[in-house]
């Protein structure tokens, strides 16, 4: 289990919000950070930590979104190779993130359109970016007692049930998932544990689970449920964005468990 940090931008702020409130009209903070994004990115460069995510949690095509964007550029250009970045990527733009940094892409609403998997552009964007530079966004809520990836900022539920089936079918596009528990991102609540039940039974590529982390007991619970094979990221719990756990504890932690 590693620790994979997180770089939330929003109206051009780092900010940990409630994932589910998230619309074109706002959303509900748990945490507007005084500091760039660079800032968070050359403290997770000094702390040797990879594999983390940027997301630029506007919409495409907006004024707050080119703002987000330009913090999400300067915290690439701080921590080059270090960094996955999603929001509003394309086929068309994926490259710019790419040669201003980012180790790796990461997609979801280019690739589900009309709540269904459009494999012409998945494929097309795996041919582009190249597998082992995409990170395929299975972000997902739960309808009708099963888990269902969902777009547009978590706003839209697909046909696709996220699944065993599901992981191993995808696999073969990228090199890893992200996968936030919409339902109780940002809420500090707890852990989906049939979530994190299915990602532990998964034997493919990496995993990184996020959502609802609150406490060191829900570490020991993703380190158990998902088999020590899960990946993790702290949010709004982390006293850097506001909360309680101590992030030079929790890489602690993570780094024992790996």
């Amino acid at each position: 289990m590693e620790f994979r940090p997180c770089i939330d931008i929003h109206d051009g702020k780092v900010k940990q919000i409630v994932g589910a409130s998230l619309s074109d009209k706002g959303a509900k903070e748990n945490f507007v950070s005084g500091q760039d994004a660079a800032f968070y990115a050359d403290m997770y460069r000094e702390k040797g930590i990879k594999g983390g995510h940027i997301v630029i949690l506007n919409r495409a095509g907006t004024p707050e979104y080119e703002s987000s964007k330009a913090q999400a550029l300067k915290a690439l250009n701080a921590y080059k190779g270090g960094l996955q970045i999603g929001g509003g990527i394309t086929a068309d733009n994926a490259g710019e993130f790419l040669d201003a940094g980012a180790a790796h892409v990461v997609v979801t609403s280019y690739v589900f359109r009309d709540g269904m998997v459009d494999y012409q552009r998945l494929a097309g964007l795996t041919e582009t970016v190249g597998r082992d530079r995409l990170v395929l966004d299975l972000s997902c809520r739960k309808r009708d007692g099963k888990y269902y990836v969902v777009t547009d900022r978590w706003q839209k539920f697909t046909d696709t049930e996220l699944n065993l089936e599901t992981l191993k079918q995808f696999e073969r596009y990228a090199s890893e998932y992200l996968i936030h528990a919409a339902d109780v991102e940002g809420k500090v609540s707890g852990v989906e544990d049939e979530l994190l039940k299915i990602l532990g039974e998964y034997r493919g590529i990496p995993v990184t689970y996020a959502g609802g982390v609150r406490n060191f007991e829900d570490l020991e619970k993703i380190y158990s449920i998902g088999a020590g094979r899960v990946n993790v990221t702290v949010g709004s719990a982390l006293d850097l964005f506001g909360g309680n756990m101590n992030f030079d504890k929790v890489l602690e932690m993570c780094n024992f468990r790996t």
